[in-house]
């Protein structure tokens, strides 16, 4: 493993706890927005291209039930919006195959 990789696996630990942290304080208001959007951008970066990478689809969080629905449909319709696209863009890019997935439940 790369000294990058290696990093990105420890800070990944460290801003996951912190994160749950601030959650479950409340204190998530004290997070910067830019913070907020380095944090989204860096990880949809990063499964992209992990995922493409390795020719697979990986599952996009820790476990299926570390997000709620309303989280996640939230965030997505952000991104979405935050790029420009539609719903019909999504529905383009949904009905594509998608790589091998074998390391989903």
């Amino acid at each position: 493993m790369s000294s990058d990789a290696a990093d990105v696996d420890r800070m990944a630990d460290a801003l996951f706890e912190a994160v749950e942290s601030a959650i479950a304080t409340e204190t998530v208001s004290s997070i910067s927005d830019e913070a907020a959007q380095k944090i989204m951008t860096a990880a949809v970066k990063l499964y992209h291209r992990k995922s493409v990478a390795e020719g697979r689809a990986l599952l996009p969080v820790v476990s299926p039930q570390a997000l709620t629905p309303t989280e996640a449909v939230q965030g997505a319709c952000e991104l979405i919006r935050a790029v420009d696209l539609n719903p019909f863009d999504l529905a383009l890019w949904y009905s594509k195959p998608r790589p091998d997935s074998r390391s989903e439940p």
